[in-house]
């Protein structure tokens, strides 16, 4: 489930797209790293430097701190699925448009993004949530 193009986690996204997290897409061992890189960038707060000395191996501790953390960089984290799903979304036309991802793993990544928000009629109805159902097709092929 952790294997966008980008973030590998050596390489440090905005803060942005970290807001993912409300549907369960970024892997929390990576954040604190990419914290201490925010800090480092110009970011600041109580919530950021806290996050940045964790060790990433509780979920629970880097889901906590993160909302607050980001808003202290000027991120909203997304209050609802529908929002957190048009981010990502948007982000996966981007990885499309610039040659980063193939179809395949796009239609798995918009099925993710379904299942994380319990396949919410408001999600599928998103324009990539129309691909919904469409990795099982890719998979009768194989």
């Amino acid at each position: 489930m952790h294997d966008w193009p980008g973030h590998s986690g050596s390489e440090v996204p905005a803060p942005t797209p970290v807001a993912w997290l409300t549907l369960g897409m970024l892997p929390t061992e990576w954040i604190p790293r990419w914290a201490a890189f925010w800090l480092a960038g110009g970011y600041d707060g109580s919530a950021l430097v806290e996050l940045a000395g964790l060790h990433g191996d509780d979920p629970h501790e880097v889901r906590a701190l993160l909302p607050a953390a980001l808003a202290e960089c000027g991120v909203a984290v997304s209050g609802t699925d529908v929002a957190a799903a048009m981010e990502a979304f948007t982000h996966l036309t981007q990885l499309d448009a610039d040659g980063k991802a193939g179809e395949r793993w796009i239609v798995n990544k918009v099925d993710q993004i379904l299942a994380s928000s319990g396949y919410a009629n408001s999600v599928i109805s998103l324009p990539l949530g129309q691909l919904y159902g469409l990795d099982d097709e890719w998979a009768g092929v194989e």
